[in-house]
């Protein structure tokens, strides 16, 4: 009676095992589960109790006591556990079998060494824990002892036989399977599963068989050991200590670790010294994180995408966070952004984005604005709007030239997420009050080219607006790339001009640049005069064409399109000044062409190397002296000084033209 109100444990669970996911494990059978609350994935292993089996229940509860007690990153992470008269249920992390893990890897095309030193390095550091630490002989090792995460690390399982260092009568002897005997150390064992020689000698052993069997496959015998196979090179001669025949000679795990990771040795790369100092993170001096997330992103490239997504991807997260690591995380954190899913660059990334640029940092903010183009993509509108554009827009106001230039050139990206308001009212306040004021030519340059690319995005009433007077203006511009960006504004924007502006205001203002000082401009003032010309001699030979060719002038903004945007840039009547219609522009010392974004101060800034303000500024001024950049001071000096010249010039050629005159009258005379 009792019995039937008696609850089952196993219905307790918190756990819920997936149906067809069995695979086995020694005497274990392995389960993908999750946990019933959340849904968070684990793996379990499971032990049915049969009949005539008390060795092996012995060995899994001896197990499953060890897996609670025993506490290290490069053993299997125990979660929860129960026992009933029927089963034993451990959980754990997720993991897979290391023979399945390899298996996978090799179908797209083989695990890379770097990942396998790793791994290496992990389960020997985990029998040196085990040997050196606990005193305990693991006596199972091999590759189905061997578990791997979903970060790609490896951990240690198959406790089973673990035994003391003394050996302990109350557990059974080892296992008696006889097609595991090819894996046991030539001098035998002793009842508790010792070998002859030092208490390590037999556990190294099986070492030398797991790695074998990593490189090389499963071991078919004993003697094949003899046969190196695919082993690399550098690790060769430690493998041959491991499976020596003097069981006195091989080295204890830590000795053997000590000495793979010597210079030149297999555990001795950039992986593993990445993976070791992530592990020390939070005991680093700032200055060393810095120098480490700056390498980082130079060898990120090389290292395995799980590795990136699952290990890194959360350092870089929680040193943002909590640590001081600041602008220097921006890089890593963006190349591994490419490897998650839109969903998970919502939930991982984007939050600390949007945090990042309420920074006032001016090393944080350039970076961000020049890595804008990596996650732009995964921005939604309301998040530019509300968290993000408010933020940005300081930067126009910004007392660092590099700082204005890199905001102006970020609105390319974040025009086609404004809204109408951002857009056509704050944003052409600020180009206005850029255009008219800065003390900076390429920025006013740059900010008519902003412009022109941004224009397609414009409400038509800003448009008609704004467009030609801004490109009005920027040809009156004393710096000449100011001049031919308004030209070239004006030809990329043609489509949004009536027939009547094209004639009245348009082709004026570019007729007045045939005389220009500077022949680019001049040569681009042709061209366009040329284009708008064509256009107004093709509708006077056909009126009806009007429409078709005003159809753009009251189109609504946000409609066109990037696309439609560049072929008017890059298409139409463009195709002078070629840094003008791919890429914002600089000013070179041999004149007006180059592109910003390759040699502009905020570029320069760009290196992995940590930016600091005096930085920024000092590549500013640099650059502004070799390029003869002058403030509006400087300026107004040196056209006065222009000025006094051209006239004693003009002064001395009337008084050159009068004299023969004068000596020629006389001689009439």
């Amino acid at each position: 009676m009792w019995s039937f109100f008696a609850r089952d444990p196993v219905k307790d669970f918190n756990y819920e095992i997936l149906p067809d996911s069995q695979e086995p494990s020694g005497i274990w059978s392995l389960h993908r589960g999750k946990r019933k609350t959340t849904g968070e994935p684990v793996s379990v292993f499971v032990y049915e109790v049969s009949p005539g089996s008390e060795e092996k229940t012995q060995l899994a509860k001896a197990a499953l006591k060890r897996l609670k007690t025993l506490r290290h990153p490069n053993i299997l992470a125990y979660v929860d556990g129960l026992e009933t008269e029927k089963c034993l249920y451990v959980v754990t992390e997720p993991i897979t079998p290391l023979t399945a893990h390899l298996k996978a890897q090799a179908e797209r095309g083989g695990s890379g060494e770097l990942e396998v030193s790793w791994g290496l390095h992990q389960i020997v550091k985990a029998l040196s824990f085990l040997v050196n630490d606990c005193h305990l002989l693991h006596n199972n090792l091999g590759v189905w002892a061997v578990f791997v995460d979903r970060a790609g690390e490896w951990k240690l399982g198959g406790l089973d036989h673990v035994t003391p260092e003394q050996g302990d009568p109350s557990l059974p002897p080892r296992r008696s399977n006889p097609d595991m005997e090819k894996y046991d150390p030539p001098e035998g064992l002793n009842g508790s599963g010792k070998a002859a020689g030092e208490k390590w000698s037999g556990d190294v052993w099986r070492l030398g068989c797991l790695i074998w069997e990593v490189f090389n496959g499963p071991l078919p015998r004993a003697s094949s050991l003899r046969s190196l196979g695919k082993i690399p090179k550098q690790l060769v001669p430690h493998y041959c200590e491991l499976v020596g025949a003097n069981p006195k000679a091989r080295p204890n795990p830590a000795r053997f670790l000590q000495n793979c990771r010597a210079p030149g040795g297999f555990l001795s790369n950039s992986f593993v010294e990445s993976n070791l100092f992530l592990e020390e993170i939070q005991i680093k001096e700032p200055a060393e994180k810095q120098q480490f997330f700056q390498d980082l992103s130079e060898n990120l490239d090389s290292f395995p995408e799980d590795f990136c997504r699952h290990k890194v991807l959360p350092q870089l997260l929680t040193a943002f966070e909590f640590g001081s690591a600041g602008a220097v995380v921006l890089t890593p954190l963006f190349k591994v952004g490419k490897y998650l899913s839109p969903e998970e660059y919502q939930q991982k990334i984007i939050p600390v984005i949007v945090k990042m640029f309420s920074s006032t940092d001016r090393a944080m903010r350039i970076r961000l604005l020049q890595q804008m183009e990596n996650f732009i993509q995964y921005l939604n509108e309301a998040a530019v709007n509300s968290q993000i554009f408010p933020h940005v827009v300081h930067g126009f106001t910004d007392t660092n030239p590099a700082i204005r230039e890199q905001t102006v050139k970020s609105m390319l990206l974040l025009a086609p997420k404004l809204n109408e308001t951002n857009l056509n009212q704050e944003l052409m306040r600020h180009f206005a009050r850029l255009q008219a004021r800065d003390d900076q030519g390429p920025i006013r340059c740059n900010t008519t080219v902003c412009l022109g690319k941004i224009a397609p995005y414009l409400n038509a009433g800003t448009r008609q607006r704004v467009l030609i007077s801004a490109f009005s203006r920027a040809t009156k511009d004393p710096f000449p790339a100011s001049r031919a960006a308004g030209v070239l504004g004006f030809a990329a924007t043609h489509n949004y001009y009536s027939a009547a502006e094209s004639a009245a205001r348009v082709l004026p203002t570019l007729c007045a640049l045939t005389i220009d000082p500077d022949k680019s401009v001049r040569d681009q003032a042709f061209k366009a005069i040329r284009s708008f010309l064509t256009k107004l001699e093709t509708l006077s030979e056909d009126p009806s064409k009007l429409a078709e060719i005003e159809k753009d002038v009251m189109s609504s903004g946000q409609g066109q399109g990037a696309a439609a945007s560049a072929a008017s840039w890059a298409g139409w009547a463009v195709t002078g000044v070629s840094s003008l219609t791919s890429k914002l522009i600089r000013t070179t010392p041999g004149g007006v062409e180059g592109g910003i974004t390759e040699g502009s101060p905020a570029a320069s800034a760009s290196s992995d190397s940590p930016i600091t303000e005096s930085r920024v500024k000092g590549n500013w001024n640099s650059r502004k002296a070799r390029a003869g950049w002058l403030s509006k001071a400087e300026l107004a000096k040196k056209k006065r000084e222009e000025r006094r010249k051209e006239l004693e010039a003009k002064r001395a050629e009337r008084k050159a033209a009068k004299g023969p005159l004068k000596l020629g009258a006389r001689k009439l005379d």
